[in-house]
């Protein structure tokens, strides 16, 4: 769970650990990296307006990294036009949702996505 404001990660991590899910989080772009590279999430929630590095760019870096080319990453952010939807998938976005958001939807969502990956790669 990547996300500068504090109130978006407790909401979603709460939600997240009441479906069952395990949750880290970072609160700027180089703790993102940091964090995804040394857990290796089943699926990571990405805000694109972060501090000192933005999320189009960690995507791009986690994109880069072997073990993170498949992780589902889910873009979550206040900035719905089509374009930045656009940026989001040229940058590695496996999915794009936008504030305001409905947790459930957002879990629902990442789950669904981390289970969809766990199939590609048993299989």
């Amino acid at each position: 769970m990547v996300d500068d404001e504090p109130d978006v990660v407790e909401l979603l991590s709460y939600n997240f650990r009441s479906a069952g899910a395990e949750v880290r989080s970072a609160g700027d772009g180089p703790q993102a990296v940091a964090a995804a590279t040394s857990w290796l999430p089943d699926a990571i929630v990405l805000d694109l307006d972060l501090p000192f590095l933005d999320g189009l760019s960690v995507c791009e870096m986690l994109r880069k990294m072997p073990a993170m080319r498949t992780t589902p990453i889910l873009m979550l952010t206040g900035w719905s036009s089509s374009q930045t939807q656009q940026l989001a998938a040229e940058a590695g976005g496996t999915a794009f949702m936008t504030k305001p958001f409905s947790p459930h939807e957002v879990v629902k969502r990442v789950l669904s996505l981390a289970d969809d990956e766990q199939r590609r790669a048993a299989a």
